[in-house]
């Protein structure tokens, strides 16, 4: 039996939430940092507030080579450089791996490092940030979905999610991962590229009517791109995309304005964590998601004008925005 029943490899705020309440939910949790985050954890442990109130020591493993395996690694590291940071623990073995970052690319990369077997699908339709003292603030707590690839339930999956359910992260399994994977992507792509042109709350850029159009669009332009590949979509996601993407524009843009009311009841200080990312100067996930959707539709010979100027624009607030002087 591996010495832990979890390895989270990556200790921002989404691998310290996951991690945080696995540890005090009684879970043998080792949590893969490094650097001054490493220290950080080390001497402090993990604070979270906002949805949840409380502190926890944990265990840090800041050396890959120390790990010599765990029931089940979770990823949750920012996707650029996700391939290197595996390659780290290309010695250790894992029952199960699976990856809550951002767009469809993750789980290639995990199968690659570790062979389709050991593969699970998985999406997290959770939020929160890590703010500057090193406290995590836990600001979405919908669900963490998790699956096998491309599509069925499974005992090790329900045992994982439950797991995480259990201990305060709402999560649950489904036998419909790779639909409801593409469903957030879809989502996810405006989203994200509204939050980092607009620099506002996520609230704010729904419930304008015009950045909630152009949204509209760019989900639209991506279930274009999953119909393409075969990929039917559900409104389970963290935007009801089917809908978005059925209806007139006009239906599509009255769905977001109506969600942006309910973010601003219910998480108004809820940020894409792309927008905290540019802001604080850390790269984007440009190049592993808006660049991996527009390949898929290259490779398609299908023409998504919208997604193509939202890929190089935020590749240009990317790089401008890390410039030095």
């Amino acid at each position: 039996m591996a010495e832990f029943e979890f390895a989270v490899l990556g200790a921002g705020a989404m691998g310290s939430i996951v991690g945080a309440h696995l540890t005090r939910a009684g879970h043998k949790v080792a949590m893969l940092a490094r650097g001054p985050r490493a220290q950080q954890l080390q001497q402090h442990g993990i604070t979270v507030r906002g949805l949840s109130d409380f502190a926890t020591p944990v265990t840090v493993i800041a050396d890959p080579a120390l790990l010599a395996g765990a029931g089940t690694l979770i990823v949750a590291t920012k996707t650029p450089g996700t391939a290197a940071a595996l390659a780290t623990l290309a010695h250790a073995h894992f029952d199960s791996a699976l990856s809550i970052q951002n767009g469809p690319l993750k789980n290639d990369i995990l199968v690659q490092a570790f062979g389709a077997p050991q593969v699970l699908g998985a999406l997290a339709d959770t939020s929160g940030e890590l703010l500057s003292d090193g406290t995590v603030l836990f600001t979405r707590n919908v669900n963490i979905l998790v699956g096998e690839l491309p599509r069925g339930d499974s005992e090790r999956a329900r045992r994982i999610a439950a797991a995480l359910d259990a201990a305060g992260v709402r999560a649950a399994s489904t036998a419909q991962i790779l639909t409801l994977e593409w469903s957030k992507f879809c989502s996810w792509v405006g989203l994200m590229s509204l939050a980092v042109t607009t620099r506002a709350p996520t609230w704010k850029y729904l419930s304008d009517p015009d950045s909630a159009l152009v949204l509209a669009r760019l989900v639209r332009e991506m279930g274009r791109l999953a119909a393409a590949l075969g990929i039917e979509l559900s409104d389970r996601a963290i935007l009801p995309t089917a809908s978005l993407c059925t209806g007139s524009e006009a239906e599509a843009v009255e769905i977001l304005t109506r969600t942006g009311a309910h973010y601003r009841a219910t998480a108004p200080a809820h940020r894409m964590s792309a927008l905290q990312d540019v802001e604080a100067g850390r790269p984007l996930e440009a190049n592993e998601t808006l660049g991996y959707a527009l390949e898929k539709s290259q490779q398609l010979a299908l023409e998504l004008p919208l997604l193509d100027c939202f890929r190089h624009l935020i590749g240009a607030i990317d790089r401008t925005a890390r410039l030095a002087g």
